[in-house]
């Protein structure tokens, strides 16, 4: 679909625009001067929790959290949502307010946005953010040697389908949407202060999707460990009944041919980490060095963090026990 217009725009032809016609990353990075740059990205997508609230604001979550993989802060956001006509107004009110917490949580503020009908709901934002561009955190910037440190719990994708399916402990579903909700705002901050190489945030390509991008980025190899792996309350559980949202079939068949896995690991387990996540964490590329100490500091301050594998020469991803 997208190759006619693969040459509509050359790099060679927009150098301040640092990343958005090369190699995919998270986030559209615009140079405006030697100190500031500015971050550009849109998400938004259909409900996956019934409370309208939480998903104002995990959809608001999870369409900044572009900007923090990058490095960036959020500076303001603009509304995007799709809505059915007989969607009763104080639905569409409690929908656009967690939008509007979330955002002023983040400190950046709401300045408009668009609405269109539409048969099924969709909200989301676009999002502005800026940096400085020699901190800009891209997916290419791993190195061997490195060690990556994942910021959130994975088992988004199946404790969701859980709830549509009525399979969900209440206590999971709790779970499930506090780490959504989280902003990946403090661990940004703290990836770009310890000189963090590379990121991304893990989200609807599920662990491996994006951990891929990110080693063909930097020509590298990520090698995980199961056992390193964090998940949410209930979704190991959820994962060995099958209970698998179509987007994980789709990850796996997309990216199942450059992931090397441990034979002792059951088909489950595999397809746990093609599970799509919602608003999840980052994926941090950091020198060895300085991996301890990230770990420590984002605890300290509240955040999850934990070391789940390393980089190394070569390609692909390869998942150990």
């Amino acid at each position: 679909m997208l190759r006619p217009l693969q040459n509509r725009f050359r790099p060679e032809d927009y150098p301040d625009l640092l990343v958005g016609l090369g190699r995919p990353d998270d986030a559209a990075v615009y140079r405006l001067s030697d100190q500031h740059a500015i971050v550009q990205t849109v998400d938004f997508f259909t409900p996956v929790v019934d409370d309208p609230y939480a998903y104002g604001a995990i959809a608001a979550a999870n369409a900044m959290s572009d900007i923090y993989a990058m490095g960036g802060e959020v500076l303001f956001a603009l509304n995007i949502a799709a809505l059915p006509e007989d969607l009763p107004a104080e639905v569409v009110s409690e929908i656009l307010r967690g939008g509007a917490d979330k955002v002023a949580e983040a400190g950046a503020v709401i300045a408009g946005g668009h609405t269109i009908k539409d048969k099924e709901p969709k909200y989301g934002l676009c999002v502005t953010g800026i940096i400085n561009p020699s901190e800009v955190m891209a997916k290419g910037g791993a190195r061997p040697g490195d060690l990556l440190v994942l910021t959130k719990p994975l088992g988004v994708g199946v404790v969701t389908t859980a709830i549509k399916r009525d399979l969900a402990d209440p206590a999971h579903v709790d779970a499930a949407i506090a780490s959504m909700l989280r902003l990946n705002r403090n661990a940004a901050r703290a990836a770009r202060a310890s000189g963090a190489r590379g990121g991304t945030d893990i989200t609807g390509f599920g662990l491996l999707g994006h951990a891929l991008e990110m080693a063909d980025a930097a020509g590298a190899c990520f090698r995980f460990s199961w056992g390193a792996l964090p998940f949410l309350p209930g979704a190991l559980e959820h994962g060995q009944d099958w209970v698998f949202p179509g987007g994980a079939a789709t990850n796996e068949a997309t990216y199942r041919h450059a992931v090397q896995f441990d034979a002792a690991l059951e088909s489950w387990q595999r397809m746990m980490l093609f599970d799509p996540e919602t608003s999840g964490g980052l994926l941090i590329a950091i020198a060895a060095s300085k991996a301890d100490a990230l770990v420590r500091e984002l605890r300290a301050g509240g955040d999850a963090a934990f070391i789940v594998g390393e980089v190394v020469a070569g390609s692909g991803i390869i998942v150990t026990r």
